[in-house]
């Protein structure tokens, strides 16, 4: 059983994303309902269960970690779980233990994720105007989040900016963020909008920015060289020589990236999902709780493995959206 996760196509499963919460403090539009329907507190995993839960993959093999939500930060005791996750980097079995967050609760628990062994973060900012985020967001104060920023920087963690590209939303702050980024010694991924959730409310099709378009504009200002790196996950990453930054692209919809996904998602109640853009899952937390053997747990993630597809489904070719999921990007944590 300590054979490493392989998946049908010969990928290694090395980076789980944990979803700790469904809930957060924001209600931004293309993620999740502004009158949401939490999940009973009886149904998530509690943050002993998530631990046996993360430790078992490790000890299959995964060696990235990123905790999400919702807005991971707002799950309560949220910290007792990343000292414990601790031990693992210490022994070396885990390579990177990292979040992805709104920023709103960084001042907060900055310092006690970096005495943790977090390195590196990445905080979704879709804007810098101020009414553009209240919008954006619905609940959000844009001055909390950049206080956030500060403090993980303070802190001495890498910070990376994630924004989604939003057609008639934020195509004018296509530079204004950039500068921002580089004023401040940060990178910034953009990342293309995703058919998932309420489309009843918000009209994907519509939102839908490429980012073959925002590449192109930023080549009219900058001069772009094309990066081998990556970094566990989707992105492809170009640096702007007039600044030394890297803007990075997730592009599920005009470039397919699938072909060297080594990752899955597990959410807040224990469901693994094995492709962000497919409804299959494997229900884990069922074996976790069956047993206070880790066998049937491990049989379980083995057996979810063995069914990841080779890619997702999404198009928005032919002015439809295809391949569109139901549920909420909140609820397998992005």
């Amino acid at each position: 059983m300590t054979n490493p996760l392989i998946d049908p196509f010969a990928r290694p499963i090395s980076y789980l994303r944990v979803s700790v919460t469904d809930r957060c403090d924001f209600r931004c539009v293309y993620c999740m309902s502004e009158n949401m329907t939490f999940l009973p507190k009886k149904e998530l995993l509690t943050l002993e269960e998530l631990d046996r839960m993360c430790s078992t993959f490790i000890g299959l093999g995964v060696e990235k970690l990123r905790i999400t939500g919702g807005e991971p930060l707002v799950r309560k005791g949220i910290m007792t779980f990343f000292r414990n996750m601790r031990r693992h980097l210490d022994s070396g079995a885990l390579k990177e233990l990292t979040l992805t967050t709104n920023g709103s609760q960084l001042r907060k628990f900055a310092d006690a994720l970096a005495e943790c062994g977090v390195r590196r973060i990445n905080v979704s900012l879709d804007t810098l105007d101020d009414k553009k985020f209240a919008d954006v967001t619905r609940w959000g104060k844009l001055a909390q989040v950049l206080d956030g920023i500060d403090a993980a920087q303070e802190a001495g963690m890498r910070v990376k900016l994630n924004a989604v590209a939003l057609k008639g939303f934020n195509e004018d702050e296509l530079f204004t963020l950039t500068e921002y980024c580089a004023a401040r010694d940060m990178d910034l991924t953009w990342i293309e909008v995703m058919p998932m959730g309420d489309l009843g409310n918000e009209d994907r099709l519509d939102q839908y920015w490429p980012l073959s378009d925002l590449r192109r504009q930023l080549a009219e200002r900058y001069t772009l060289t094309d990066l081998a790196e990556r970094s566990g996950g989707p992105a492809r990453y170009v640096r702007l020589e007039e600044t030394g930054q890297k803007i990075g692209f997730i592009t599920p919809l005009t470039h397919n990236f699938c072909e060297s996904c080594n990752r899955v998602r597990l959410t807040c109640t224990g469901e693994l999902y094995m492709c962000l853009g497919q409804e299959d899952m494997a229900d884990l937390r069922a074996p976790l709780r069956a047993s206070d053997s880790d066998a049937p747990l491990q049989e379980a993630i083995r057996a979810a493995i063995a069914r990841k597809p080779k890619g997702h489904d999404f198009d928005y070719s032919r002015q439809a959206v295809d391949g569109q999921m139901t549920r909420h990007m909140s609820h397998t944590g992005g």
